[in-house]
């Protein structure tokens, strides 16, 4: 039995750890395949991102360390922002291996700063009230429109964090995740999902962080990517190595719980679907 990651963050962009500290603690966890995917550059400023001057030293880095004597198989990748007419996942997919497409930002300020719904609540309640009069429902279905959009316009190899904004929904107090409205957004999203080749990550940095009690999506979403016979894999979105398979154990279980039988992983350049427990999966 093995595990295996594709959502990492190195010192490249923001995250703590050298992309060789990443593949030596791979070695200690029994990862054998392993994708970098450090935030990709944008077209401004941003403390969180790779820098543009830095992504062919990145590359270069990666093929070096695939060429290495070691028993993990590495991909390049990156984890690309969906911001209409300025970025998405299909500007660099002929550039890597594979590409996670997420959202970030949703609508700007006045003043052209893009509101961030991941960064800190008082930035993200200064953003709902200056761009979405308060109004969390509207906030959401914009940030779903843009999953969407980014789904049939820009589609990325891994859909990540599907339903990161909930992380703003501090006990419950917009929504539940009952309600029929956001059930209904999801509903539609998932089924955008279904008529692509993506796949969606089960992404487990929101529970080992304490930032959210389940993962990225829910075990309510992840029955209906089941119905819906959509692929998953597992990320810990590891900003520390050693956050490299954080909570990937309980979250095997889980998906072994709903019903999953296969998991989808890049072996041989190309994603395929592994029988797996909570060990990992199984080697061929």
């Amino acid at each position: 039995m093995s595990w295996f990651n594709f959502h990492t963050h190195s010192n490249y962009c923001d995250g703590k750890s050298s992309l060789s500290e990443i593949v030596e603690h791979a070695k200690k966890v029994n990862v054998t395949s392993l994708g970098f995917s450090s935030h990709a550059p944008l077209p401004f400023e941003s403390k969180w991102c790779m820098k543009k001057e830095s992504f062919h030293k990145y590359i270069d880095e990666i093929q070096s360390l695939k060429h290495l004597p070691h028993r993990i198989e590495i991909y390049s990748g990156l984890e690309v922002d969906y911001i209409p007419y300025q970025i998405g996942p299909k500007d660099f997919e002929n550039k890597l291996d594979y590409t996670i497409g997420s959202i970030h930002f949703v609508e700007k300020f006045n003043d052209g700063i893009g509101w961030e719904i991941d960064g800190p609540h008082s930035f993200f309640l200064e953003g709902l009230e200056k761009i979405f009069d308060n109004d969390f429902k509207k906030a959401v279905a914009r940030y779903y429109e843009l999953t969407r959009e980014m789904i049939t316009k820009s589609p990325p190899s891994v859909i990540g964090h599907l339903d990161k904004i909930k992380i703003q929904n501090i006990d419950n107090k917009f929504f539940n995740e009952s309600d029929r409205w956001y059930q209904d957004e999801i509903k539609i999203t998932i089924d955008a999902i279904r008529k692509t080749k993506s796949i969606i990550e089960v992404n487990t940095r929101g529970v080992y962080q304490k930032k959210s009690a389940t993962t990225y999506p829910s075990p309510w979403i992840l029955e209906l990517i089941h119905q819906k016979m959509i692929p998953v894999t597992i990320s810990s979105d590891a900003h520390h190595h050693q956050d490299l398979i954080s909570y990937f154990k309980e979250t095997a279980h889980l998906l072994k719980q709903i019903g999953f039988k296969e998991i989808s992983i890049l072996h041989d350049g190309q994603w395929k679907p592994f029988e797996f427990n909570a060990n990992g999966i199984k080697n061929n």
